[in-house]
């Protein structure tokens, strides 16, 4: 027997019940969105501390520097006051030193003061003329002059004569062997080269410059001359005297213009353009600079500074070539000046008595 066939029905929708599931997301998002809040607050609180902590370090970084600059400041103030305390120093002993320099001295003229009285006569007199050279010496070295060793040896001389003593007549020969070599040497005359020097100075105002034109005085010529002292020409003159005057008219006149043309253009010579560019404004300083220039070298002489003396009168020579009228006789004679000083600004060196100090010795020793 067949059996029907069983219909499978489709089992009813049963409606979903609500998952659990389904706000997942939104919880998502809100732990999400704590977690950066965390962070952020964490983030500005790390901030706010590392500004703290910059802010604090700035503080101590402030306050560190105002400390240092206030012991910069000590030790600059202690610095000052052990540089005073050791210049201070120095002085004292500069001054125990001269002192003691002093006491030396006097230690040493009351040992010479004692000896020169145990000494004779002869050794009083040798002792003497020894001191009297020596301090001659210094003399001559620090004046640059001969005067003072002439004056010793000449009064050493004389001392000697009177003393007449046989045992010393060979220091009265060296005493003019030594005088003779003294006087042979030319030592300079630094006087008459501070005047010469002066004179030099005094011309610098009234030479002529290169650049400024100086004007002509007019010269007469001489039928001019020869016009002014003939006599008067008398009514009765003949035409031969009338034309004698015309003609020494007209001469005259032509050589008036002709002065007056000549006078329009000057010729020279000049072998250092720069002259000519000088302004009158600046001839007042070209005049100074070369006084100073002289003025200088005579300290330098006075002071015996030879070659800074021949600098300075080189750079004035060459000023004076250089800037003025070369044909005027006052550059001649600031020239020529100059050139003496120049030749006679050398140093000197005065010979010393040795023979008279050897025998000086030699008679102080007994032999």
């Amino acid at each position: 027997m067949s059996q029907p066939p069983i219909e499978v029905l489709p089992a009813p929708a049963v409606p979903a019940a609500p998952s659990a599931e389904m706000p997942v997301p939104r919880r998502w998002w809100w732990a999400g969105a704590g977690l950066l809040l965390a962070i952020a607050l964490l983030a500005l609180i790390v901030a706010w501390m590392a500004q703290q902590r910059i802010k604090l370090l700035q503080q101590e970084l402030v306050r560190r520097q105002q400390d240092s600059g206030s012991q910069a400041v000590e030790a600059r103030t202690l610095a000052k006051q052990a540089s005073d305390g050791m210049r201070d120093n120095a002085a004292k002993i500069a001054l125990l030193e001269a002192r003691v320099a002093e006491v030396a001295i006097q230690r040493s003229q009351l040992e010479d003061l004692i000896q020169s009285l145990s000494r004779s006569r002869d050794e009083n007199v040798v002792v003497d003329i020894d001191a009297a050279i020596r301090v001659a010496l210094q003399q001559t070295a620090i004046t640059g002059t001969a005067e003072p060793l002439v004056s010793a040896l000449k009064q050493a001389d004389e001392r000697l004569a009177r003393y007449n003593q046989p045992r010393l007549e060979g220091v009265r020969r060296a005493i003019a062997r030594d005088l003779d070599r003294v006087k042979a040497v030319g030592v300079t005359d630094l006087p008459t080269l501070s005047i010469r020097l002066d004179e030099a100075v005094r011309l610098v105002d009234e030479l002529p410059l290169l650049s400024v034109v100086e004007p002509r005085k007019p010269a007469s010529s001489p039928l001019s001359r020869q016009a002014q002292r003939s006599a008067p020409v008398a009514p009765e003159a003949s035409a031969a005297a009338w034309a004698s005057v015309l003609d020494t008219t007209w001469r005259e006149f032509t050589d008036r213009v002709w002065s007056e043309v000549r006078s329009l253009v000057r010729v020279t010579r000049i072998d250092h353009p720069e002259a000519m560019l000088l302004v009158p404004e600046q001839a007042y300083f070209v005049r100074e600079n070369l006084k100073l220039r002289l003025l200088n070298a005579r300290l330098a002489l006075l002071a015996r500074q030879y070659d800074a003396a021949q600098a300075d009168l080189q750079v004035a020579q060459s000023a004076l070539d250089r800037y003025f009228d070369r044909g005027s006789r006052r550059h001649a004679l600031a020239t020529d000046l100059v050139r003496q000083v120049a030749t006679q600004a050398r140093h000197v060196g005065v010979p010393r008595p040795d023979d008279t100090l050897a025998a000086l010795s030699a008679a102080s020793a007994g032999r």
